[in-house]
């Protein structure tokens, strides 16, 4: 038997189907699936159900504005790294007592 991806709007009605009816064996049968697999999407469906994300809500995504931001923030990692050793060089020249208690 050839593998087949369902799509989860599939698996939805299925799923609800199933739910309504109260048997998975029935409603596998009915649409030439695996009961096993039925009952797998129910349970997967409780676990974390298909239905919660809207994709409507999710916004976009530009790969130009990504990598924009990316560098963006790539360049004020850098600088915060450099304020650090800063920081560490003038506390080694001016209190070196201080040096002992870093390590």
């Amino acid at each position: 038997m050839p593998r087949t991806k369902h799509s989860k709007e599939f698996k939805l009605q299925v799923i609800k189907e199933a739910i309504d009816t109260g048997n998975k064996t029935l409603v596998a049968r009915r649409y030439n699936l695996n009961a096993n697999m039925v009952s797998r999407w129910c349970t997967e469906n409780k676990k974390c159900p298909y239905g919660d994300v809207d994709v409507a809500v999710i916004p976009d995504f530009d790969p130009k504005e990504m990598s924009k931001e990316n560098e963006r923030l790539k360049t004020l990692l850098g600088e915060k790294d450099l304020e650090i050793a800063i920081l560490r060089d003038l506390i080694k020249k001016k209190n070196p007592h201080l040096l002992k208690n870093l390590k």
